[in-house]
């Protein structure tokens, strides 16, 4: 059984503060996608000794970053896709786990004004023929904070945030072309198609955590040669380090 975890820590060097890797050594994932890690490699506490770390940084200190923790070699780490925009601020790493390719994504938020959101949308636009060379090579599993909620279902208050980043119809178009039939398919929603409250991010402000209003902004997306091996998905909502939950997926592989 191979083990994946993708979790947007907003500061890893926070997260580890508040008991991230105490977790880590419970669950025992084989691969975690990390975003925001918001630090250099040098800056980040090492992790658990099983462990090894890969990261890609943004050039902005304390902003941003991408990273893997993997409890087997990594292969073949790229960091970027060869838009500058996108590769300085660390939105993408690349590696090989052997069964499998992972690939740890940070989609840009478009939530701070309409300059994010103009960033957001040219991210939205090049990125798409990266994941159709993946689908084409096959194997490929794409974990991240994709800063999208696909439908209704898939956060709390759907029709007040429809003219809000993360949940414009542009953008849940978007998600409908890469989860369309016989190309990337969602793993949660492979499992529990129909479940309402399943989220993985609740914002700080208005108590959102308490009153559980929160969106699923976080996957784990697969080519269809992985879609069979897909076998238990699970969001842990604490202990709590970070504005997101840990999102991990079981999948039917060698580990």
């Amino acid at each position: 059984m191979l083990r994946v975890t993708t979790f947007n820590a907003n500061g890893l060097r926070a997260a580890v503060r508040k008991g991230f890797y105490d977790w880590l050594a419970e669950v025992r994932p084989d691969v975690v996608a990390l975003q925001e890690v918001r630090a250099r490699p040098e800056e980040i506490p090492p992790p658990p000794p099983d462990y090894t770390l890969e990261v890609a940084p943004a050039e902005r200190a304390g902003y941003a970053g991408v990273a893997v923790l993997a409890r087997r070699p990594l292969c073949c780490v790229a960091r970027g896709f060869a838009v500058e925009e996108f590769d300085r601020e660390g939105r993408l790493l690349l590696a090989d786990l052997g069964p499998v390719r992972l690939a740890a994504l940070y989609v840009p938020s478009g939530s701070q004004g309409p300059e994010r959101q103009a960033s957001k949308d040219r991210f939205l636009e090049v990125f798409p023929p990266v994941l159709d060379r993946w689908r084409a090579s096959g194997r490929t599993i794409v974990a991240g904070d994709f800063n999208i909620a696909h439908r209704a279902i898939d956060l709390r208050n759907a029709r007040s945030n429809e003219k809000h980043s993360g949940f414009l119809p542009h953008e849940r178009a978007w998600m409908d072309r890469v989860l369309a039939p016989g190309d990337w398919t969602d793993s949660l929603r492979l499992l529990h198609p129909d479940t309402p409250g399943l989220y993985t991010w609740w914002t700080y402000r208005g108590r959102a955590w308490e009153k559980d209003v929160g969106w699923r902004i976080d996957y784990q997306i697969v080519t269809p040669d992985l879609v069979p091996a897909v076998r238990a998905a699970r969001i842990d909502r604490a202990p709590r380090f970070s504005d997101h939950a840990p999102y991990t997926v079981d999948y039917d592989l060698e580990s």
